[in-house]
């Protein structure tokens, strides 16, 4: 039976290489429940997702990891992300027809990967690079090729009922210890160029449906009974949304009361819609007015007009 909703991280023995595992379900499920999006979508954004909870158990972060890929083609926004707390959400924004089966350059046209990681207290982190490749995978490669100068290689798919993705990566070599020579040296880097090249080689062997299909240990020695590779327990995911009313209110604070009042005024309430979650927030007069009962009002102005 397959595993469901989880992610599992692997230690390749006498190497330099770790990966992780992610089988997405009703995490995902719940994502394709909350807009009707068309079949050229729902794979680049699944595999968007399994892209993101794959790097949220290899980048070391306490809040939230957004990935971001933004286009000027029919496909324009994939936003996904994960949180340290194991929990996923994720939204889609098209115009016209996505083209079924076309990779993510034809779908998104010239574009761009963004990468952030917010931080509860300090400042976030962002990465930026141009959208290359012809999938989700291809494109977080190159990211980490260029700005991370740390050797990653994904796998991903998706379907109407589950998301699934490989992550390899190659930790930093060794340091040169004092006793070895130059020659014992390079042979230890050449080992570990071929460590990664087989290791490489063996996962680039499976298919979307071994990887939607198979669980973490069948998948594991359908491509690896040969090597060493320690497995470690899974971690469970969850599709959860971030949105409340407070966090509501406090954007409509930032809007400013005469916006507000300006809304109440035309429509007799204000309503939020979160798009993530399709769930909302409704305000009516009173509950508009009292968002600006404790705020300090500005004085007016004696700069003469």
């Amino acid at each position: 039976m397959a595993d469901t909703d989880s992610i599992a991280r692997l230690l390749f023995e006498h190497t330099a290489i770790r990966g992780n595992l992610v089988h997405l379900d009703a995490s995902w499920r719940a994502v394709l429940d909350t807009h009707p999006y068309p079949p050229g979508v729902r794979v680049h954004l699944g595999q968007a997702l399994a892209a993101v909870a794959l790097l949220s158990a290899t980048i070391k972060f306490d809040g939230s990891l957004i990935l971001q890929v933004q286009g000027c083609g029919p496909l324009r926004t994939l936003v996904v992300q994960a949180t340290s707390a194991r929990t996923l959400r994720g939204i889609a924004r098209w115009e016209g027809e996505v083209p079924v089966g076309a990779d993510l350059a034809a779908c998104c046209g010239t574009g761009r990967l963004v990468l952030t990681i917010e931080r509860g207290a300090g400042e976030p982190y962002q990465g930026i690079v141009p959208l290359t490749g012809a999938g989700v995978a291809e494109a977080l490669e190159h990211y980490f090729e260029s700005s991370e100068q740390l050797p990653t290689r994904l796998w991903l798919a998706a379907d109407d009922q589950r998301a699934a993705g490989l992550l390899l990566q190659r930790l930093p070599g060794t340091h040169r210890d004092p006793d070895q020579s130059k020659d014992q040296h390079a042979d230890q880097r050449d080992d570990q160029e071929e460590d990664w090249r087989r290791v490489g080689l063996l996962a680039a062997t499976v298919t979307p449906g071994e990887l939607l299909g198979l669980n973490t240990l069948d998948l594991l020695h359908r491509l690896y009974h040969e090597e060493d590779v320690r497995l470690f327990e899974s971690e469970p995911l969850a599709f959860r949304c971030g949105c409340s009313r407070s966090r509501i209110e406090d954007m409509l604070r930032t809007l400013g009361e005469h916006e507000v009042q300006s809304m109440v005024a035309e429509q007799g309430a204000v309503t939020v819609t979160c798009e993530f979650c399709n769930r909302t927030y409704h305000l009516d007069a009173v509950d508009a007015g009292q968002l600006f009962v404790h705020s300090p009002r500005q004085p007016p102005s004696a700069a003469p007009h």
